[in-house]
């Protein structure tokens, strides 16, 4: 477990090899952090990657090739111990590869790379996913990073903004206390009521988990302060997101989460090749995604 540091001079990055996660950004002049710092009382992680599941499973298991598997929440990359790859200047990469221990709960041959590139006053997060098996892949994954909100003790988080750039209301699906994705046709989801793109922070905004926007709702998505002027974007093209803080414990943090793939439905019946938003990926095959956090 070592950290690892990215700095020019505008931003400062720390990676740690567990989990390659992203544990802190900071602004160089005002020393101002961005990044969630993982107190436990709240939560312990900063920006875990998800892999090879995001959200839950129904019943914390799956079947594939008529096996059942256990898996626990989010996938094991975000617990592992990954190899640096090399690093420079502006970027650096870290590398997981399957073993015998991830065989017992998920049985491919996958090389997984997460990268961080630092351009001035934006970061940019890399995966790669590799296929090294003899039979096709399925797999999800997705980011989860917690930015501060509010940024200044002095503020109230219910004074900032959520800003996306679509400017009409999104629909959303929830989470029920399984775990599990309630599923609505499009037109009967929950509706999150914006204006003009803005959506104002309240208290219960998470009562009940995560909000899921499904259909490439948005790409573009943004904590603005008070008076609506955005100081962190995140921009994706994954076909979905979460927007997150824990239920009920008034989190001075908000997650913005890219994802390409969730949680299990409640309905679900099938197996790992049948779950909603997987991805499959043929052998000797390579995944490719990213996405952008700017520091405005």
């Amino acid at each position: 477990m070592t950290d690892y540091i990215l700095k020019n001079k505008e931003l400062s990055l720390s990676v740690n090899s567990f989990g390659a996660e992203l544990t802190r950004i900071s602004d160089i002049k005002t020393d101002t952090d961005y990044l969630w710092h993982g107190d436990p009382a709240y939560w312990k992680r900063h920006s875990p990657v998800l892999f090879p599941i995001v959200g839950s499973l129904k019943n914390n298991s799956y079947h594939y090739n008529g096996i059942e598997y256990s898996l626990s929440q989010h996938g094991f990359a975000r617990d592992m111990d990954f190899t640096l790859m090399n690093r420079s200047d502006s970027e650096i990469w870290f590398r997981l590869k399957s073993s015998d221990e991830t065989k017992k709960v998920y049985p491919f041959d996958f090389t997984l790379e997460i990268g961080y590139r630092l351009i001035e006053r934006q970061i940019t997060v890399l995966w790669n996913v590799i296929n090294n098996g003899t039979s096709e892949m399925f797999f999800s994954i997705g980011a989860h990073p917690a930015f501060l909100c509010p940024l200044k003790d002095t503020e109230n988080q219910s004074d900032y903004y959520i800003s996306l750039d679509n400017k009409e209301n999104l629909h959303y699906l929830l989470i029920n206390n399984k775990g599990m994705v309630v599923k609505k046709p499009f037109k009967e989801q929950a509706i999150l009521e914006t204006e003009n793109g803005f959506l104002k922070i309240n208290p219960h905004l998470f009562d009940q988990d995560a909000l899921i926007i499904e259909n490439n709702q948005c790409q573009t998505v943004s904590l603005a302060d008070s008076k609506k002027n955005p100081y962190v974007t995140v921009h994706f093209d994954a076909p979905l997101f979460g927007l997150w803080s824990p239920a009920g414990k008034n989190a001075p943090f908000i997650c913005i989460e890219p994802w390409y793939g969730r949680c299990d439905s409640s309905d679900f019946d099938g197996s790992l090749e049948d779950r909603e938003w997987g991805n499959h990926l043929e052998t000797g095959k390579e995944f490719k995604a990213s996405y952008t956090i700017d520091i405005n």
